[in-house]
């Protein structure tokens, strides 16, 4: 007896769809009459017969179509919502010859993924959104969605979305064809033969154009979900044409791949001696600082208030360090009250990767006030280094046990200097002189390159800043 077959499922589908769980592993999770699985379907016959499955990347953020890499047998990531566009940037960053589908919702693409959307276009990533319009919140129980019509019903709008407090719908192709960048936008729908097949038309034509890297693509596409509108699949597309296209007219915006030349971008630098080069220039010639001697890794807090330059203070060590090739990290934090509340910053310096920029427990403290001596001091490993403004802290004999302490009046000097301002300079001085000490090597210079880098474009600051550096030098008491 023969066998013929009439359809079959596409060979960009997985058979059977062993990442899913349950018995069934040969239907999808999509409700009756939603247009998701249409879709899917477009897009598996697409990929091979575009011949795209190998470099296909498939990014599946949170929605209906979350669960999208049980089905395609092709590469596939699950991302934050909204943040798609951003996680293709960087996939085609890194790797220009993938071709990335950003697959998303309209809560998940038209609210917190806005922005993301937006910026993604503008700057042209050779990537296609497929963007798929149901005008409601359909996963998480049919909430108002940025694309529902002015007057439904929705789980959050019982009344109605009202346009007077909620806003008009959004219209995503209409926005994003406004940009330069983008050179194909179309929103099509995904409910009787005739506009399947137009879908399927533009959604090959968004793919030829995505793996010839012309540009940026978003189709948007008018999709059912019968579930959550309380209506049966015939009637819910129904609906979409006679009140959804009243708002989102089914239209092509702008086609303009065929006219746009491949854009090639510059090629990523992706060798290790290369990054080095970039992130750690060489600013210091001298033999002596070439060789480099460091703990395998220094953690520090540097803690005051608002107003005294704390995490200016922090940049420049970590700047420092950067000019060494040694590797840094900095972290401020900070109260809602900046100046006159605390302020600190983490700065971890490591000859290797950096372990934690959260530095909760610290080798060398400087504290410039009173108040982050004592929340900080019980943090400073034994034997570890403490550096404090004694204009305004104090620390006890009792206190200083097991510790390395220096002193240095930061701001008493800063203020013969003519401005208090200048004590985070001062403390830098200092720092500069107790850490040569510490680690048996000078500093010096390359702490006055992050000096000349932080206050280089005013040479007023820049001058009085360095002779309040050159002062915390001499005053610190060691």
């Amino acid at each position: 007896m023969s066998e013929h077959i009439i359809a079959s499922k596409p060979a960009g589908f997985q058979e059977p769809f062993a990442l899913k769980p349950g018995a069934n592993k040969h239907s999808t999770h999509y409700c009756p009459g939603c247009g998701h699985g249409v879709l899917h379907k477009l897009i598996a016959e697409a990929v091979v017969d575009l011949d795209m499955q190998e470099k296909m990347i498939f990014l599946c953020p949170v929605g209906c179509s979350v669960f999208a890499y049980y089905y395609f047998d092709t590469n596939s990531i699950s991302v934050p919502h909204g943040r798609a566009p951003a996680v293709a940037t960087g996939l085609l960053r890194v790797n220009p010859d993938s071709h990335v589908i950003s697959y998303q919702g309209d809560g998940d693409l038209g609210a917190i993924g806005l922005n993301n959307l937006l910026q993604a276009a503008n700057r042209g990533e050779h990537m296609l959104v497929c963007f798929v319009n149901n005008a409601t919140y359909g996963m998480t129980g049919g909430q108002m969605a940025p694309t529902s019509l002015p007057g439904q019903v929705t789980l959050t709008s019982p009344e109605g979305r009202d346009v007077t407090n909620e806003g008009w719908p959004l219209k995503i192709c209409e926005m994003v064809s406004a940009l330069d960048a983008p050179i194909y936008v179309e929103r099509v729908a995904l409910t009787d033969a005739k506009h399947v097949a137009s879908a399927r038309r533009a959604l090959r034509k968004g793919l030829a154009y995505t793996k010839e890297k012309r540009g940026f693509v978003l189709l948007e596409f008018l999709s059912a979900c019968p579930v959550n509108m309380k209506m049966s699949a015939v009637d819910t597309n129904a609906w979409i044409h006679e009140a959804m296209t009243e708002f989102f007219p089914i239209q092509c915006f702008k086609d303009i791949g065929e006219s746009r030349e491949p854009v090639q971008r510059p090629t990523p630098i992706m060798g290790a001696a290369e990054t080095e080069a970039i992130l750690y220039p060489t600013v210091v010639e001298s033999k002596q600082l070439k060789k480099a001697r460091l703990f395998a890794e220094l953690r520090i807090k540097c803690a005051g208030v608002g107003g005294q330059g704390i995490l200016s203070l922090g940049m420049m060590i970590a700047n420092m360090a950067h000019s060494r090739k040694i590797n840094a990290s900095w972290l401020p934090s900070y109260g809602p009250e900046m100046r006159g509340g605390y302020a600190n910053c983490s700065i971890v310096l490591s000859r290797h990767g950096v372990s934690d920029p959260i530095v909760k427990e610290m080798n060398i403290l400087v504290a410039m006030n009173q108040m982050s001596v004592d929340r900080f001091l019980p943090d400073v490993f034994p034997g570890g280094m403490v550096l404090y403004d004694s204009t305004n802290a104090t620390i006890t004999p009792e206190q200083a046990e097991g510790y390395i302490v220096y002193s240095v009046p930061a701001t008493e000097t800063a203020q013969e200097l003519g401005n208090a301002k200048y004590a985070n300079a001062v403390i830098l001085g200092a720092f500069s002189r107790v850490l040569s000490g510490l680690v048996k090597e000078t500093y010096e210079e390359t702490f006055i390159h992050a000096v000349k880098a932080h206050f280089g474009n005013s040479p007023e600051r820049l001058a009085k800043n360095l002779e309040a550096f050159e002062a915390g030098k001499n005053r610190v008491v060691i």
